[in-house]
């Protein structure tokens, strides 16, 4: 998504953030594999795992779920919070996808899994963006 922001010229006005809802992995740099995905396709990812927290919905205009786990957990935490309506699966944004479709976890298969997934979520942030701009008519 950060890469499809740069691209569009919006980086000042769209922030985006990555987090988990498990912080087993906190601090640690993307999977390299995934990195080396996104790097054969000029893209650049970085950053270091964190844990989202139920502040996060007071910080952010949309929530993303990779998947229906991750959407379950994420929706009790909005649920306390009120914020359910900034909640959406990240695929929900892909005309293409079937409804209530998850982006598959690659991490236990091999380096092609993280060719799919980047795929899925390319497609699905370009269908993210478009709403982003729509909705704030940027």
């Amino acid at each position: 998504m950060r890469h499809l922001v740069r691209e569009a010229g919006l980086e000042g006005r769209i922030e985006v953030d990555s987090a988990g809802t498990a912080g087993y992995h906190r601090g640690e740099p993307p999977d390299a594999r995934a990195r080396a995905a996104a790097r054969r396709r000029g893209i650049e990812i970085g950053g270091r795992a964190r844990q989202f927290q139920s502040k996060d919905f007071e910080h952010f205009d949309y929530v993303l779920a990779m998947d229906r786990a991750n959407f379950e957990d994420l929706l009790l935490l909005a649920e306390k919070k009120q914020r359910t309506p900034r909640l959406h699966l990240l695929r929900a944004f892909d005309a293409e996808s079937p409804d209530g479709a998850s982006v598959p976890d690659p991490y236990y298969g091999g380096d092609d899994g993280f060719d799919e997934v980047l795929d899925i979520c390319l497609a699905a942030c370009r269908g993210l963006l478009e709403a982003i701009k729509k909705e704030h008519r940027l």
